[in-house]
């Protein structure tokens, strides 16, 4: 046994070690046999490049937005005079609650009347004043809410004057659209799903709204003016925003972030093609088949409903045709490997 220790087994390692020599060697000096001509110049480089095609399918496609939201306090509604004259009682007191169409205040306006004049039997002229014509007008809550008056008994108002304004108590969930998003919300449902971080269930928010943002939104309650050292529709002017109100049921503050949730129709068994393979993503487009000789061809198509990665066709190509996965002269973005797999790194 101490002879095998002492001479054996060194004698083996020296030989494996010798045989990876003579491998590395062979490797390192062009020890490989070629049946490649030697009066054959050298190879030079070749390759195919293709552009990248995709086949038009059917599945199930969902127009559904995902909007980065807030919960904001709804704005005070403003109640403003409905004709000239003096303020002449209040039907309501300063703080109540009141409904939506409750009568508020009463304004009261004196028109003068000419004085009559009689003449009798002997030419003698008798004037007789008569009292101004009198007018009055109902002033009604523009909404329900807690009111809060401006103005005072006996004051002088004219048409259109802020006389009261009536702080709903409600919220609603706000969130901006991008230009892509405002097409994809042309035809919006009226009701959203929210969810809150940290708060209450996911729930349906209702009366849903897109347009241009309100230039003083909520929370300036009873501000009909822009605030200060803010043109008119600075800032506002370009920005589409969704609305929507929260049940009055739900817990919800002023300031919290939500995530709304806008679903806008469904097509069963759709013809759909990425939307890298089409140029134009509302109603019309543009996609390149390709034909028998393998010649992509220009063709117009018209568009359905897309859920951001894929787009309907409703007419323009068939199920089975192949068309170029990307438009012609269209930056690709790269890869990121590391955004695949989040393991890695």
């Amino acid at each position: 046994m101490g002879v095998t220790r002492r001479i054996v087994f060194p004698a083996l390692r020296i030989g494996i070690w010798a045989v990876i020599a003579v491998a590395l060697l062979q490797l390192a000096f062009g020890g490989t046999t070629s049946t490649a001509d030697p009066d054959a110049g050298p190879e030079e480089p070749s390759a195919v490049f293709e552009d990248p095609q995709v086949e038009v399918t059917t599945a199930t496609i969902t127009n559904q937005v995902t909007l980065a939201a807030t919960i904001v306090a709804d704005g005070a509604v403003t109640a403003r005079a409905n004709l000239d004259g003096t303020i002449n009682y209040f039907e309501a007191d300063e703080g109540d609650l009141v409904t939506e169409g409750d009568r508020l205040l009463v304004i009261r306006q004196e028109t003068p009347r000419d004085p009559v004049e009689r003449t009798d039997d002997e030419g003698n002229i008798t004037v007789t004043p008569r009292s101004p014509e009198v007018t009055t007008t109902v002033v009604r809550a523009p909404a329900s809410g807690v009111v809060r008056f401006s103005v005072l008994e006996d004051q002088a108002v004219s048409i259109g004057d802020a006389v009261a304004t009536v702080t709903p108590g409600t919220f609603s969930v706000l969130g901006s659209l991008t230009p892509e998003q405002q097409y994809r919300l042309i035809s919006a449902p009226a009701e959203g799903q929210v969810e809150v971080p940290g708060g209450p269930a996911p729930f349906t928010c209702t009366g849903l709204t897109t347009g241009v943002a309100a230039g003083a939104d909520a929370g300036a309650a009873g501000s009909d003016q822009q605030p200060d050292g803010e043109a008119p529709g600075a800032g506002d002017g370009t920005t589409v925003q969704a609305r929507c109100a929260v049940p009055a049921e739900v817990t919800v503050f002023p300031g919290l972030t939500a995530s709304l949730v806008i679903t806008s129709g469904e097509a069963v068994d759709a013809l759909v093609l990425p939307v890298t393979a089409v140029q134009g993503l509302f109603e019309t487009g543009v996609v390149w088949v390709v034909g028998p000789d393998d010649e992509p061809e220009e063709r117009p198509v018209t568009l359905g409903l897309t859920d951001g990665e894929l787009v309907q066709i409703v007419d323009g190509v068939a199920a089975g045709d192949l068309v170029l996965e990307f438009v012609p002269g269209a930056e690709i973005e790269p890869i990121d490997p590391y955004a695949m797999d989040p393991g890695v790194g």
